[in-house]
């Protein structure tokens, strides 16, 4: 159950005198560890018990996690992870490591968490990869078109020793920062207003020439020139009116991120067009990891594997059960009550897609990036060992079926 529906008796003014009194870190843990719809008095008293229970030893390391657009609304539309993995470390560490989570935009948004957690404002982010390729660009890695072929895939390369090299150190080495888990979704086209009253979208070639959103990443920028897709730099939190008002026709992002940013009254049709990563990242600073301790560290990798898995399995029927990304639609979804129709293209607009874009067909206007990411990361071919990666696993395997391995340790 989404924590906006489990609250939805309670006002936002006894929400916030609640947190005043435990605290805004204990009061959302209560709520998101929370079975069902609650009270005042149940997130009263659960905001209690959670409260004394985090403060009744002090914590060798206080951790501040900024989180972005997460908010009460929307901590369980899309998954994650980032009240989960808080909750874990927390009773795995018996108190040892204590979070501060600071979500809605209080401390960082997502263009600057990254930032703050290299100079040291935060400790841990949460925001998606590709929005913060702009302060760690070396997160460009994921974005390359059709590199990944499903979400499956993408689960598969997160959980493989091999992104320990090719995405994980490199990142570490190169910007100060420790990937520890992420959500995995397919970028498509969010189409707004203007094509409220067209015909739900089948063939690529309707899409060619529209005006669309992009997010901070330089290589999805590539992909959508290159399929004549017009990218332009909007902020997210402008995104949303400037899909309402028809600046522009559509937003490069994916569907469970229409549905937590209340985007889906303004979006009327949620293309699947798959061309590159959409993944809500946590990441955490690798001199704060560093000075953990070795005990501690190997706490927060545990933290980290378990979250993923829980995420892998979360995300998956969220998307069925509370976005309505899916044919056919369930009744009572977002999507659903927005009147937000999913289209997702047959199999040979996705081939001519990747034929217009994915590197091994139009090699040229990714050469320069390419080789930059490869030289940062020590010489390999990044998008060929990805994409070989990617691959490993048949193409029919549910992404809810990958099996979860400890990256770290290289297990097989």
């Amino acid at each position: 159950m989404e924590i906006g529906r489990k609250l939805s008796g309670i006002s936002r003014r006894d929400f916030f005198r609640v947190a005043g009194r435990y605290g805004m870190s204990s009061t959302l843990l209560a709520a998101g560890g929370f079975g069902g719809a609650m009270s005042l008095a149940n997130l009263a008293q659960a905001a209690e018990s959670t409260y004394e229970k985090r403060f009744s030893k002090e914590p060798k390391h206080t951790l501040k996690f900024g989180a972005s657009g997460f908010n009460t609304r929307n901590l369980l539309i899309e998954r994650a992870g980032a009240i989960e993995f808080a909750r874990d470390l927390e009773e795995r560490t018996d108190g040892e490591i204590r979070i501060e989570f600071i979500g809605d935009n209080q401390i960082c948004g997502q263009l600057s968490c990254v930032e703050k957690t290299q100079q040291g404002i935060v400790d841990i982010y949460a925001a998606s990869t590709q929005n913060s390729a702009g302060g760690a660009p070396y997160l460009n890695v994921l974005d390359y078109a059709y590199m990944f072929p499903s979400r499956a895939a993408q689960y598969h390369f997160f959980y493989s020793p091999a992104s320990q090299r090719i995405l994980r150190e490199p990142l570490e080495k190169r910007h100060g920062l420790k990937f520890l888990f992420t959500h995995c979704e397919l970028r498509g086209l969010q189409m707004g207003s203007t094509f409220s009253d067209k015909p739900t979208v089948t063939k690529l070639e309707e899409l060619f020439g529209t005006k669309n959103r992009v997010t901070g990443t330089q290589l999805g920028r590539i992909a959508m020139q290159l399929l004549n897709l017009n990218p332009v730099p909007v902020a997210w939190e402008e995104t949303l009116d400037a899909l309402k008002t028809g600046l522009i026709d559509g937003a490069e992002t994916w569907a469970s991120a229409v549905a937590y940013a209340n985007m889906s009254p303004v979006v009327s049709q949620s293309v699947n067009l798959k061309f590159f990563c959409g993944t809500e990242h946590t990441s955490m600073s690798a001199k704060v990891f560093d000075g953990l301790g070795g005990e501690l560290q190997d706490a927060v990798m545990e933290s980290s594997y378990f979250t993923q898995a829980l995420i892998q399995g979360a995300n998956e029927a969220a998307l069925l059960n509370t976005v309505g990304f899916s044919d056919p639609q369930l009744p009572d979804t977002i999507f659903a009550e927005n009147g937000v129709r999913p289209a997702f293209l047959a199999d040979d607009q996705i081939k001519l897609a990747e034929e217009m874009c994915a590197p091994n067909y139009n090699p040229e206007p990714w050469a320069q990036w390419r080789e930059r990411l490869n030289k940062w990361a020590g010489g390999i071919d990044t998008y060929q060992e990805i994409y070989d990666i990617a691959r490993e696993i048949p193409a029919d395997t549910l992404p809810e079926n990958v099996e979860p391995r400890r990256w770290w340790r290289g297990e097989a």
